[in-house]
């Protein structure tokens, strides 16, 4: 018996044939998030080089109402970034990205036909809350279904797609902005429907073994309220001055809602963010870096993008092109930032991105004078501005976000996302504020822009000493 059943085993009909490899996807993951993502900030780009053009057509428009195609985008993505953060750790992060993408995609369609202002700025509220959906989601996505070791990689390229759409927004809105306004907002449409096609395919729907309850709602509501009204009194400080009632009401909602959501986050059972989350040294201090840096940052592209208007007289194609030597570097100096972290702790390598940043804005305030020559005065300055964004920005998101547990994933890199975003639009503000109205002309102008660059540069230098506290350490929540 046991003969027959060892020439049994043996028979071609019994042998067990082995199954095939199966595919590795993650670089094809890696390019679908991070092609939404960088959709998603590429359309705030190429929307500011739209403005005036949008003015022309629709006729009898006030600044102050155009603005709000602007400020509308910016204050809604940035108070929705925590909470849709923490729905899609709740309810799935593939959803949630899923959801965010086909409300934005369908948002661009609906400005590109919107037949008044006020029609086109409701659609760019519709598009925030899908761009605020969709990018903790990404992030979420890539820390949580792809393997380890491809993790800190493919963060640092989710960051660095921020910066390269500043490189190629400008550019690109010029283009488009010749032909028609409306396609800024048609260009996302083939890139929004061939990326919902190859997530639907190609992400994995990981869900989570624990369901926890519905998030604390009240709080939800507290912390929209204090986001959203601290991004109102930034973003209309200018136009508002920083001592008017509305300013110094919104900020106060501001203080108020926070310290309310604060008082409920420690209380509640299942808060919006956990409290655990600052907890966690590198968290904290990468928040803090990436909030300082990018008050920096923010300021900075909008003071060069001015000073080569109003001092150098660049169109707005002229300018697109000034401005691509700077962020082209960035996706350059990630690589070599991921190759310096093997050998340096990444605290130090971000504050060495920081600093060579900050020397970047000296170079600019030293030769800044009219007539501007740009090759000598501003490109040197811009291009190592650059270099420095590429060592430090990816490296301080992807330490924030890769320190933190699975399930918690979205709702921290929601949290660094809009510490992120707070940054840019409190350094614009700020940066508004010093510059003035930019009527003056001559020295009176150069002054006025040396002020401005030496608030970034004092932001940038702070922030040099705060990076050095993200060097991660064993996290102990989970």
């Amino acid at each position: 018996m046991d003969d027959v059943a060892a020439k049994t085993a043996a028979t071609p009909d019994t042998v067990t044939t082995p199954r095939p490899p199966v595919r590795d996807h993650s670089t094809a993951i890696v390019w679908t998030l991070c092609a939404a993502a960088f959709m998603a900030m590429l359309d705030v780009f190429v929307v500011n080089v739209a403005f005036t053009k949008i003015g022309e057509t629709y006729h009898g428009s006030t600044l102050a109402d155009l603005s709000w195609v602007l400020n509308g985008y910016a204050i809604v993505y940035a108070a929705l970034l925590i909470p849709a953060g923490r729905f899609s750790d709740r309810f799935g992060r593939k959803a949630g990205f899923m959801a965010g993408l086909t409300v934005f995609t369908v948002a661009s369609l609906l400005c590109a036909v919107a037949p008044t202002l006020w029609a086109l700025i409701l659609f760019r509220v519709i598009q925030a809350i899908g761009a605020a959906t969709l990018t903790p989601a990404s992030l979420g996505l890539l820390l949580t279904v792809l393997p380890a070791a491809r993790v800190p990689g493919a963060v640092k390229i989710w960051a660095t797609t921020s910066s390269f759409a500043a490189a190629v927004g400008p550019v690109v809105g010029g283009a488009l902005v010749e032909a028609s306004w409306r396609w800024v907002f048609l260009i996302n449409l083939p890139v929004g429907i061939v990326a919902g096609i190859a997530a639907m395919r190609l992400v994995p729907n990981l869900r989570q073994e624990i369901k926890t309850r519905i998030p604390d709602l009240i709080g939800v509501a507290l912390l929209i309220i204090a986001i959203g009204a601290l991004s109102l009194g930034l973003v209309k400080s200018s136009d508002w001055s920083w001592g008017s009632a509305a300013t110094l009401g919104s900020l106060l909602v501001a203080v108020v809602g926070l310290i309310l959501f604060v008082v409920r986050m420690l209380r509640h059972s299942d808060p919006v963010i956990s409290p655990a989350l600052f907890t966690v040294p590198t968290f904290v201090w990468a928040n803090v870096t990436v909030l300082l840096f990018c008050i920096a940052f923010g300021a900075w592209f909008l003071s060069i993008v001015l000073w080569l208007e109003n001092a150098a007289g660049f169109n707005t194609i002229q300018t697109g092109l000034g401005i691509v030597p700077g962020p082209i570097l960035v996706p350059v100096f990630a690589i070599v930032s991921q190759r310096l972290i093997k050998r340096m702790p990444v605290g130090m390598v971000v504050a060495l991105g920081n600093a060579i940043f900050a020397i970047g804005t000296i170079l600019v305030i030293a030769g800044a004078a009219t007539p501007v020559h740009y090759a000598s005065q501003v490109l040197p300055g811009w291009a190592l501005s650059g270099v420095g964004i590429g060592l430090a920005l990816p490296s301080m998101i992807a330490t924030a976000a890769a320190g933190l547990p699975p399930s918690q994933s979205a709702t921290g890199s929601a949290v660094v996302n809009t510490a992120r975003q707070l940054g840019y639009v409190l350094g614009v503000a700020i940066l508004v504020a010093i510059l003035g109205s930019l009527s003056v002309t001559g020295d009176r102008l150069v002054s006025a822009f040396q002020h401005g660059w030496w608030f970034i540069f004092v932001a940038a230098a702070i922030s040099v000493v705060t990076a050095f506290g993200i060097t991660p350490r064993a996290s102990k929540i989970s």
